[in-house]
C-alpha cells in the first residue's frame, strides 16, 4: 500500500501532499467522531423519547422528535469538545507524537467489522478487524495475523453459538 501511495504522489510537492493528507485526515476524523457521537446520543434520544411518550407528549404513536435528535447530537458534541480539552494535561500537547497510521488502521478495522458483519458474517468481519488492528499495533506479519485472527474469531464464534446458544451472523460460512 505504501508503494502505491508513494507512486500516486511522486510528482506532487511536499506541501501539496501534506495539504491533501491533512484535509483527508480532518474529514476522516470528523466522520469518525460524528458516527461515534451519534451512537452515544442514540441512547439519550431513546430515554428522552420514552419519557415523552410515557407522559403523553408524543400522542398515540411512538417516534423520536427531530428536536430531540438535534439536541442530543449537539449535547454530545459540545460535551466531548469541552471534556476533551479539560482532561488533557498541560504538557501533553507538546510531547504527543501521534501515530496516525496506527489510528487509521485500527479505526478502519473497527468500522469495516461493523460494516461487514451483516452480510459477510461474524467470522470474516472479525478476521478483517483482527488483521487491521494487528497492523495498527505494528505487526508486519499479515499472514500470521490472519491465521491467529481466524483461529481466535472462529473459537469465539463457536463459543457464542454452540456453548452459549447465542445467535451471531454466519454470513458466507453457514457450515460453522
Amino acid at each position: 500500500v505504501s508503494l502505491i501511495v508513494s507512486w500516486i504522489f511522486v510528482r506532487r510537492t511536499p506541501y501539496g501532499v501534506d495539504l491533501f493528507f491533512r484535509t483527508g485526515q480532518f474529514v476522516s476524523a470528523s466522520l469518525y467522531s460524528l458516527g461515534h457521537g451519534g451512537n452515544d446520543a442514540q441512547k439519550t434520544m431513546g430515554i428522552i423519547a420514552v419519557l415523552l411518550y410515557s407522559q403523553g407528549y408524543l400522542g398515540s404513536e411512538f417516534h423520536v422528535p427531530f428536536w430531540v435528535v438535534i439536541a442530543c447530537q449537539a449535547g454530545m458534541g459540545l460535551g466531548t469538545l469541552a471534556g476533551g480539552w479539560r482532561n488533557m494535561p498541560d504538557d501533553a500537547a507538546a510531547h504527543a507524537t501521534p501515530d496516525w497510521l496506527a489510528f487509521l488502521m485500527i479505526s478502519a478495522g473497527v468500522l469495516l467489522q461493523m460494516a461487514l458483519i451483516g452480510w459477510a458474517g461474524f467470522v470474516l468481519a472479525g478476521i478483517v478487524m483482527f488483521v487491521l488492528v494487528a497492523r495498527g499495533f505494528g505487526s508486519v506479519r499479515v499472514l500470521r495475523a490472519l491465521v491467529i485472527g481466524a483461529v481466535l474469531v472462529t473459537l469465539a464464534y463457536l463459543t457464542f453459538t454452540r456453548l452459549l446458544s447465542l445467535s451471531l451472523p454466519s454470513g458466507w460460512l453457514p457450515f460453522l
